[in-house]
């Protein structure tokens, strides 16, 4: 039960850290980043460890027995990528949050209990259990913005709260019915909820061409689907830099990871008939989150629109139902974890924290005042739009390939267009707040530079650019463990 680790170590560092007095805010932050290693650690042994193909590291119980409900938990390849993102992304948002002292205690209780929920997302084998973690995970996001957001937090808070519980009712009743419809080969109804189980089953295709949508629709709404996508912007830009961080890089894929492993993996007849609609979905979400993007005058506004668009193209590798495109689909999830938790940390933590603004158009050439700092932004810029060497380029390679030959023609020259687009909004909006000249800035002609990073901050981006470069280097270190437990789940599909 060592994947489990993760999960038991986050709500015990939430409930030691909210039992901790508030005054002791410099121990707390010590404990918050030891729980946090420590998840990330488990998750790295689970990578190193993991023989590939199938399922590991089972765990088994009774819960509920009489209505099928069980305690079951694993990985796969799948899941393990998510894994170690929600662990990066956890280390670092400690990281980037270290000078925080108010309510610190109450801070870490919500931030741990969050991502114990989410690693119970990726490691729950039973629908319920399931279901159970990805509302656990829906709570702690509320107090995270509405406590300790900024402007319009009540606002951002409750309305991310009302889509995640909007789509949770549509997963539900999806869940419902195959329990209700699934049936084994013989004709005899499974009542199950264990996805092992259900795997082997089946539900009949008629029932399929409605159950899918209900669950893709009710998980893709917390991955930022278009037109449900705005809770996310809104949500990104109110959330203080951690609970950003953790929106970005690990919220928005337990959507993604949803729609791959329930909808997809128990309904391949329903995604075979739906799958001409969600690349269409997926390339208005690359698209219009690409244009949105370019217009924004707000910096967090403009990383929050581009995690829509991003977020399109796990869409569209789902879409593919081939092994190079859910493949891709999978190392984006985790690509634009890294990278998109870092742009929030950068523009939320260290450049805010120096300017104390993030309007594009208050910044004058940033690049004078805070030169490391600026050069930093690049490259995650870089990285984000998909230069070759970082996991951007080739997580969207493979989606672009599985693609090709799938979809129609215009559905491959709209992820072009939209990986053009991406290019012009980041040199854009990096020229406009590092290198641009505005004479009519209230700071332009101050010279005074900002402090540089310091060392928890410089740890963080390291940890996140490190994480990015390695995979992009070398994608073989997740690749082949994605494409082996993805092979079983596109076997199971109609031909």
């Amino acid at each position: 039960m060592t994947a489990l680790l993760t999960v038991i170590l986050s709500f015990i560092g939430a409930l030691v850290c909210g039992l901790m007095p508030s005054s002791t805010h410099r121990r707390i932050r010590w404990v918050a980043l030891a729980v946090a290693a420590a998840g990330l650690v488990v998750s790295m042994v689970c990578c190193v460890n993991y023989p590939g193909g199938d399922f590991a590291d089972l765990v088994a119980a009774d819960w509920i027995p009489s209505l099928g409900i069980g305690f079951a938990t694993g990985y796969d390849g799948i899941s393990l990528p998510l894994l170690l993102v929600t662990g990066l992304v956890a280390v670092c948002g400690v990281l980037f949050s270290w000078t925080l002292e108010t309510r610190a205690n109450q801070f870490y209780a919500f931030y741990f209990a969050l991502i114990g929920g989410v690693y119970g997302v990726f490691l729950s084998l039973d629908l319920f259990l399931l279901f159970v973690f990805y509302e656990i995970a829906v709570v702690p996001k509320y107090f995270l913005i509405a406590i300790w957001g900024g402007a319009r937090r009540h606002f951002a808070a409750m309305k991310l709260v009302l889509y995640s519980f909007g789509g949770s009712a549509l997963v539900l009743l999806g869940m419902l019915a195959v329990f209700f419809l699934a049936h084994d080969a013989s004709g005899e109804a499974l009542k199950t909820f264990n996805l092992l189980e259900l795997q082997q089953g089946q539900v009949p295709a008629a029932a399929q061409q409605w159950i899918f949508p209900l669950i893709f629709v009710g998980f893709a709404i917390m991955a930022g689907m278009w037109p449900f996508h705005t809770w996310a912007p809104t949500g990104h830009v109110a959330a203080p830099t951690a609970a950003s961080m953790l929106l970005a890089g690990v919220v928005m894929k337990l959507g993604a990871y949803g729609c791959l492993r329930v909808a997809v993996g128990l309904l391949p007849e329903g995604a075979l008939a739906w799958a001409p609609w969600v690349a269409v979905v997926a390339i208005i979400n690359i698209v219009y989150g690409a244009l949105v993007a370019l217009k924004q005058d707000d910096f967090k506004y403009v990383i929050g629109y581009s995690s829509v668009s991003h977020m399109g193209f796990v869409l569209l590798g789902i879409a593919t139902l081939n092994l190079t495109g859910m493949t891709g689909a999978v190392l984006q999830m985790f690509s634009h974890g890294v990278i998109g938790a870092l742009l929030f940390a950068l523009v939320g933590t260290v450049i805010y924290t120096r300017t104390k603004t993030r309007m594009l158009d208050e910044l004058h050439r940033l690049i004078d005042r805070m030169p490391g700092i600026a050069w930093v932004f690049v490259v995650a810029g870089l990285a984000s739009m998909g230069l070759p060497g970082f996991s951007g380029f080739i997580s969207e390679l493979y989606v672009l390939i599985g693609a090709w030959g799938e979809l129609s023609g215009w559905i491959v020259s709209g992820a072009g267009a939209g990986i053009l687009l991406t290019f012009g909004y980041t040199l854009v909006k990096i020229h406009e707040a590092f290198f641009r000249e505005r004479t009519h800035s209230p700071d332009s002609q101050s010279e005074t530079p900002y402090p540089p990073m310091t060392l928890p901050e410089k740890t963080g981006v390291a940890i996140l650019l490190g994480a990015s470069l390695l995979i992009g280097l070398c994608p073989w270190l997740l690749t082949h463990k994605i494409s082996a437990s993805l092979e079983l789940l596109v076997n199971r599909l109609p031909n």
